[in-house]
């Protein structure tokens, strides 16, 4: 069978370091010499390949940046009619304006000023270069992936070992500088006594921690958080780049009663086109026009104008609900094939992102094969699923009794039978590490 996609890829690594411009995406992540690498057409939750092989998307959807589905009628048209009349000018779009205008009615009653760039990394960088202004220090207690920018990887200066829960084992951080060394401090998701002892003895300013991803929180967890940072005057942000809009219309916090002094959204908000978004109170937001943070591209018109159109749909659909039912729906699933095939398996994250293990030994041989037969039933999947309105129900049960059948192959690995006979290649690598 032709892979026109593979040939690409291996091109790909010969001009572009590590192959593309995302961790996520690259083939190793999944099935490193079959997965088909490259598109060339997204509708709805369908991908076609290079090779025009049409696959039902029940993996990233596009590392979780289109709820709506891909290439969404009303926010491809509202796009292309606006940048049929400019996309870039001397001037500057009034839409940026109308959606600050909109996060922050979300938002509300603490979200009060906004700022936008187009990726998450950005954002997140925004966001701590803002709060260390406005607290007036440098130290940065963590919890969370937040990005690949300097200010994030330098708590790897400490030790190799700081991120290892948060991103990757051992992650090499060359080029980032080394006078940046004891400014970020990790620490665990429902370990309240291990933040506290960093707040009480590192000088933090800020706190910038995920509200939630795998694991719940405990009872009290982020109450005690938040009523720590408004005792010592710490500015605390939540980054809502993933949990953004998949259970809540706007961040998840709202599910929890707690609201921090900033967030930051990305993926979802524009619905597959670039743009994500720092809000936040006013007393800090406009710290930030006693730094230097600025930017061309930040300036463009398409963004602002898919997020608008997109958070439209969202609120008349409710696909916040949608997608959060749905994924219910797949968690108790795969916990009852689970225990059809005596599988010992661990259902986690927010329901509209749900993810699963397989506790055994062979974890990322059976994720290997997961993904090895179900492509060669044309679905792209994982142990995870970014949900989308567009994932019809006949859609997932087809899914599901596809994964049944490679089920009853796990079970029979795990009664004997070895798992790598059935592998037709390499295993794939280790994602990133998520402690909440």
């Amino acid at each position: 069978m032709s892979n026109k996609g593979q040939k690409v890829w291996k091109r790909a690594k010969g001009v572009i370091p590590g192959g593309n411009m995302i961790l996520s995406k690259r083939p190793e992540m999944f099935l490193p010499d079959k997965w088909p690498a490259y598109y060339s057409k997204a509708k709805g939750c369908y991908i076609w390949s290079l090779d025009n092989e049409k696959f039902i998307d029940m993996s990233l959807m596009g590392v979780g940046t289109n709820i709506l589905g891909y290439s969404n009628d009303e926010v491809d048209k509202s796009v292309i009619e606006n940048i049929s009349k400019g996309n870039m000018s001397t001037l500057n779009c009034s839409e940026e304006v109308e959606l600050a205008e909109k996060l922050i009615e979300i938002c509300s009653p603490w979200g009060e000023m906004v700022r936008f760039a187009r990726s998450g990394g950005e954002a997140n960088a925004i966001a701590v270069r803002i709060a260390r202004a406005a607290s007036g220090k440098d130290n940065v207690a963590i919890c969370g992936y937040h990005g690949w920018h300097d200010w994030y990887l330098s708590a790897n200066l400490q030790s190799k070992d700081e991120l290892n829960n948060h991103l990757l084992d051992g992650l090499d951080i060359n080029g980032v500088p080394k006078n940046l060394t004891n400014t970020v401090f990790p620490f665990e998701y429902n370990n309240f006594n291990q933040l506290e002892e960093i707040i009480n003895s590192k000088d933090i300013g800020t706190v910038k921690m995920e509200v939630v991803r795998n694991i719940q929180p405990e009872e009290g967890f982020l109450d005690k958080v938040r009523e720590i940072t408004k005792k010592k005057n710490i500015v605390l942000i939540f980054d809502e780049c993933t949990s953004g809009f998949r259970e809540t219309f706007g961040g998840i916090s709202k599910k929890y009663n707690i609201n921090p002094d900033m967030s930051m959204f990305g993926k979802a908000l524009g619905n597959g086109y670039a743009v994500t978004a720092v809000v936040g109170k006013e007393e800090i937001m406009q710290n930030a026009q006693s730094s230097f943070i600025s930017s061309t591209f930040w300036s463009e018109r398409a963004g602002s104008t898919a997020a608008l159109k997109t958070l439209e749909i969202m609120e008349k659909t409710e696909s916040w609900k949608i997608i959060t039912n749905k994924g219910k729906y797949i968690k108790k699933c795969w916990q009852e094939l689970a225990n059809n095939f005596s599988l010992n398996i661990e259902i986690s994250g927010i329901d509209a992102l749900p993810m699963f293990n397989i506790r055994s030994e062979s974890k990322f041989q059976y994720k290997t094969f997961i993904t090895q037969e179900l492509l060669k039933k044309n679905i792209l999947a994982s142990n995870s699923v970014y949900l989308s309105i567009a994932h019809d129900d006949n859609l997932i049960d087809f899914y599901l009794e596809e994964l049944s059948g490679v089920f009853t192959k796990i079970r029979d690995c795990e009664n004997g039978k070895d798992i790598n006979d059935l592998l037709e290649g390499p295993v794939c690598q280790v994602g990133f590490k998520r402690i909440n």
